[in-house]
């Protein structure tokens, strides 16, 4: 009792040591716990990130089993569809990088990309901490091994009205200016990637492996704030060059996509697609 005592009147007299002690303590438990854990692949996951692909590669082209291709209406998914996507590396047209703004902030945004095949065929894939039932995303408890990483395989028409008929949010696709060979090089790397996370688990992390740093490394692009403030990335992007246009407040402009999307909510996936890049085309050629 004496110790104790001698302790609470210590830490009276000295408040701002004792949160110094304190605030110490909370870091190391924290560390030991970020040290401890151990990632896997075999939790109960929520349905929508629940499938990573089964990946097959050939020297020319891909194979995904496992593409999931959900459609939704404003109160949530209709039907939960998982198919397959395969494709040759030649018939690659181009590469779409899509900004999901989120509340709080312009600081704050989801991304993905997609990938336009000959035939007006799309795939794509978004980058997720992995979230179990009954879990909801925090970014402060995803700076210390909370989630799991997943690459998610899909339709753009999963991807797209999930976000504007389901969750009423604002989206923007924007081309990616890159040469044939760096469209292949990208897509190649984020399926190596897929392969990786999915058989030898890894954690999500607010600041390293996030939806947009973890596109940005395999594009080995330099470090920048805004692969961490993800609301900022497309207009590094745009100052890099890799989004086209006069300014960036005119490429976000004509990048939004929100009331086309809406208006396609009921077509089926190939259709979708036709109408996106007949869109797309429209806004920036073939």
């Amino acid at each position: 009792m004496m110790v104790v005592a001698s302790m609470w009147d210590w830490m009276r007299r000295h408040p701002w040591r004792a949160a110094a002690w304190l605030l110490v303590v909370v870091l190391a438990l924290a560390s030991l716990r970020v040290c401890a854990a151990q990632p896997r692949l075999d939790r109960d996951w929520v349905d929508n990130l629940a499938v990573m692909p089964k990946v097959q590669t050939t020297e020319a082209g891909f194979a995904l089993d496992g593409v999931v291709d959900w459609s939704y209406t404003k109160d949530g998914p209709a039907t939960k569809t998982v198919g397959d996507f395969a494709a040759a590396y030649a018939d690659l047209r181009n590469v779409w990088f899509m900004v999901e703004p989120q509340p709080g902030g312009d600081y704050a945004a989801h991304t993905l990309v997609l990938f336009e095949f000959a035939g007006d065929r799309i795939v794509g894939l978004t980058v997720e901490a992995r979230l179990e039932k009954g879990e909801t995303y925090d970014a402060v408890a995803g700076v210390f091994n909370k989630f799991e990483l997943a690459y998610v395989w899909a339709s753009a028409r999963d991807l797209l009205t999930r976000r504007v008929t389901f969750l009423d949010k604002d989206v923007y696709v924007y081309p990616l200016r890159l040469d044939a060979q760096q469209k292949v090089d990208f897509l190649k790397a984020l399926i190596d990637q897929t392969v990786d996370v999915s058989t030898q688990p890894r954690f999500y992390n607010t600041f390293t492996s996030n939806c947009t740093n973890e596109l940005a490394k395999v594009a080995k692009l330099d470090w920048h704030y805004s692969w961490v403030l993800t609301g900022y990335s497309p207009q590094r992007l745009f100052e890099l060059t890799l989004i086209p246009g006069e300014t960036f407040e005119a490429a976000k402009a004509g990048a939004l996509m929100k009331r086309e999307i809406a208006s396609w909510n009921d077509l089926p996936r190939e259709d979708f697609d036709r109408a996106l890049m007949t869109e797309l085309r429209k806004r920036y050629g073939d």
